[in-house]
């Protein structure tokens, strides 16, 4: 048996569980193999138990656990760093709870928040380094720690209830779906419901747009006053938060 073959049958041993990989190490293997097994899924649980807490105490810990085994059974670690496992197990949460939106949401969010932990450091613009931006050549850089997901539930108001060991409130669907925006300011993960008018121009600002263009369909969407009023909360929001890392001139298009 080759290298690559014998990581092969071990890998198949581990993720599936196949007994013909398993019976060519020798018949003697077997509880090693076992071992490394138990070894292997114990690593994945651990992981998605620490990285799901609140979702655990809003379904519970039998539901929970039985969506952690249906998970390591459906999904294979796939990167080199078990920091990135937690990624598709919202995808899991949707699938065994197709009726109860929350319960992925409420995972994406968990997910969302520890991704954005890790990411990559890019200090944000100071507000009052701005004054002498030429806005109609303005195009925004955001930090690359953004991240937006579905939201269509008062998920973002359960979860902040259950990390202060509050009682939730129940669920409740949102007047029109909206989405969550996740992003690290400083050293903090955090997140805030938005609704589409705002999720839509930061799909467009951060694809390139540039911020007269913003506000030109602003003005287009809701009037003269009221577009240009709300791209400028947009952009005074943004600089708050903390999302936004540079404005950059560019040269106005003949």
């Amino acid at each position: 048996m080759t290298l690559i073959e014998l990581q092969r049958d071990m890998r198949a041993w581990l993720v599936r569980d196949d007994a013909a990989a398993g019976r060519r190490f020798g018949a003697d293997a077997g509880p090693g193999l076992r071992v490394y097994q138990n070894n292997y899924r114990a690593q994945l649980v651990a992981c998605l138990e620490d990285s799901f807490a609140r979702t655990r105490d809003w379904i519970g810990e039998e539901a929970f656990h039985h969506a952690i085994v249906a998970h390591v059974e459906r999904v294979p670690p796939s990167s080199w760093t078990l920091d990135a496992y937690p990624r598709d197990f919202p995808a899991t949460l949707a699938l065994l709870y197709p009726d109860d939106p929350d319960v992925a949401e409420l995972g994406w969010i968990e997910c969302a928040l520890g991704e954005a932990f890790v990411g990559p450091n890019a200090p944000a613009v100071a507000a009052d380094g701005l004054g002498a931006i030429d806005w109609d050549r303005a195009v925004l850089h955001f930090t690359p720690t953004l991240d937006l997901g579905p939201l269509s539930t008062n998920v973002a108001v359960i979860w902040t209830a259950l990390a202060v060991a509050e009682m939730p409130p129940a669920v409740e669907l949102l007047p029109e779906p909206g989405a969550i925006l996740v992003w690290r300011q400083d050293l903090v993960s955090r997140f805030r419901a938005i609704d589409q008018i705002e999720q839509q121009a930061l799909l467009a600002a951060r694809a390139g747009l540039s911020f007269a263009n913003l506000c030109e369909a602003m003005v287009a969407a809701h009037g003269q006053e009221d577009g240009i009023a709300r791209a400028g909360q947009l952009l005074g929001q943004w600089l708050a938060d903390g999302l936004i890392t540079d404005v950059e001139e560019r040269p106005l298009s003949r």
